[in-house]
């Protein structure tokens, strides 16, 4: 069932697309599609010919939330969602925004349609965000007597001030991706923001793929730390695992040249 809820697919030039496939209930989170976006990452993760991944909802909408009803059905209700494997720090409903940033690969989310509550969580798990300028986007868990418990710790400090977040989490009002581009929710906007992600999908692929994940890394693990020793060695550690191997090599060889690179997949 995981598999008809969620499709991958991975291009000639590295670039994955993962598309969220349940178009009658706008993307809508339910036990098959939660393991089926976990396991699209976990794919992904081990797959070193994979240069970018594109995340986007079929149909009229990115992702409208949890389907609560389709829990409350099921013989273990919504508490399937708090269960933790002994060996992770994200339970069952974190991973599907968490797991993303543990693909080594930059994830970029094409919003349009509808993004609320645990499907925002989702986008906000990924690297960059487009989204159509009427697309509508919502912390929405407060509708519902909850607080937003999907990785957003993780995710969206990096992203607005408290206040922002404290306002768009305390009132879960929808805003349109104009406004959530201006408050820093989204990272661009486009009239075609599936189209837009695989245009720099596509850029971002035709660059060193080692350089891109070390730089990923080297954001993800330092961007919010306090601790500016560990912060610079780290660069220069990853620094270090770059200069002289092949694909930094190439790189300098191309633009000196002027011709296209052609990069190895990462060991």
């Amino acid at each position: 069932m995981s598999e008809d809820r969620v499709r991958v697919r991975i291009g000639d030039g590295g670039v994955a697309t993962v598309t969220m496939v349940r178009t009658d209930k706008h993307n809508a989170l339910d036990q098959a599609m939660f393991e089926g976006l976990m396991n699209a990452a976990a794919q992904l993760a081990q797959d070193n010919s994979v240069r970018v991944v594109v995340l986007h909802g079929e149909g009229k909408s990115f992702c409208s939330g949890l389907d609560v009803a389709s829990f409350m059905s099921g013989s273990g209700g919504t508490g399937v969602l708090l269960e933790r494997d002994s060996d992770r720090v994200a339970n069952f409903a974190q991973r599907v925004a968490y797991d993303w940033s543990l693909v080594p690969a930059p994830v970029i989310a094409a919003i349009h349609g509808n993004c609320f509550g645990g499907g925002l969580q989702i986008a906000l798990g990924a690297d960059i965000r487009i989204a159509a300028p009427d697309a509508k986007l919502s912390i929405m868990e407060v509708k519902w007597g909850l607080v937003p418990d999907m990785a957003i710790t993780q995710t969206l400090p990096r992203l607005v001030p408290i206040d922002v977040a404290k306002e768009l989490t305390f009132s879960g009002r929808i805003v349109p991706g104009s406004e959530a581009l201006a408050l820093g929710l989204v990272t661009r906007i486009s009239d075609d923001p599936l189209a837009s992600a695989l245009e720099l999908a596509d850029e971002i692929a035709r660059k060193s793929p080692d350089a891109v994940r070390a730089a990923k890394r080297l954001y993800d693990e330092t961007w919010l730390s306090n601790d500016a020793a560990a912060a610079l060695k780290r660069e220069s550690e990853l620094q270090v695992g770059l200069i002289g191997k092949p694909n930094q090599l190439a790189a300098v060889v191309a633009g000196m040249s002027g011709e296209d690179p052609v990069f190895v997949d990462p060991a």
